[in-house]
């Protein structure tokens, strides 16, 4: 089994939108996953309280039950576990990183969230440094140049690695979580569906989903300077 955390200092950077959209990528991949929501707002878990899908699997607990949960998963034959965490919340967060294979940081390219990446830093450092990339949120769809300089700020200022898929400020976002949906489902064909499958083939090529032998150990420190 493998395992994603989604982490960040702030509420509102989309750590919930790319969880879920990460998790019914995968669902529709084929492999079997469980979002693992420790946000005590249980924003995941009310989106799967609207959804008429049984899956992905959510399943709703606190940071001090994390590891019973994953273990409980790994037992299940769980292919895929991606935890969502709450903003401003280091023990949370530290908690999630230190289980993780992968760290994704969803950010939005504005001062007030990019310096919140210090913190989140020091996050990653005392979870013993996982591979972890900023994931780039609410970008102007025309705004490639943005994006650009965001991740070149991002590795000048903190030494994080930016995502090199980013997601665009679309409407799909907001709407499809109102019906228990992400925007794949809500419009299979739409740009954001694109992104997060984009986003989720950079996850399976990083944790080698789906490629045979678990390579956790082998990639846990090559993610942050």
């Amino acid at each position: 089994m493998f395992t994603v955390a989604i982490i960040g200092q702030k509420g509102g950077t989309g750590k919930t939108v790319v969880a879920i959209g990460l998790a019914v990528a995968s669902t529709r991949a084929g492999f079997a996953t469980v979002v693992v929501d420790l946000d005590p707002q249980a924003t995941a878990s009310k989106w799967k309280d609207r959804r008429s899908d049984e899956n992905p699997a959510v399943v709703a607990a606190p940071a001090s039950r994390l590891e019973p949960v994953l273990e409980a998963s790994r037992r299940a034959e769980i292919d895929l576990a991606i935890i969502d965490t709450a903003g401003r919340s280091d023990d949370i967060a530290l908690k999630a990183a230190r289980a993780a294979d992968l760290v994704l940081i969803p950010c939005r390219p504005n001062m007030v969230e990019i310096e919140t990446l210090s913190a989140v830093k020091d996050v990653l450092m005392l979870a013993g440094n996982p591979p972890a990339f900023v994931v780039l949120n609410g970008i102007h769809p025309t705004a490639t140049k943005q994006a650009d300089e965001a991740r070149e700020m991002v590795l000048r200022a903190f030494g994080l690695q930016s995502c090199p898929v980013h997601l665009c400020h679309r409407s799909a976002y907001a709407e499809a979580p109102t019906a228990g949906k992400t925007p794949q489902e809500l419009d299979p064909e739409g740009k954001a569906a694109v992104e997060l499958q984009r986003l989720f083939d950079f996850t399976c090529e990083i944790v080698k989903l789906g490629r045979g032998e678990h390579h956790g150990e082998s990639i846990r420190h090559s993610g942050t300077a």
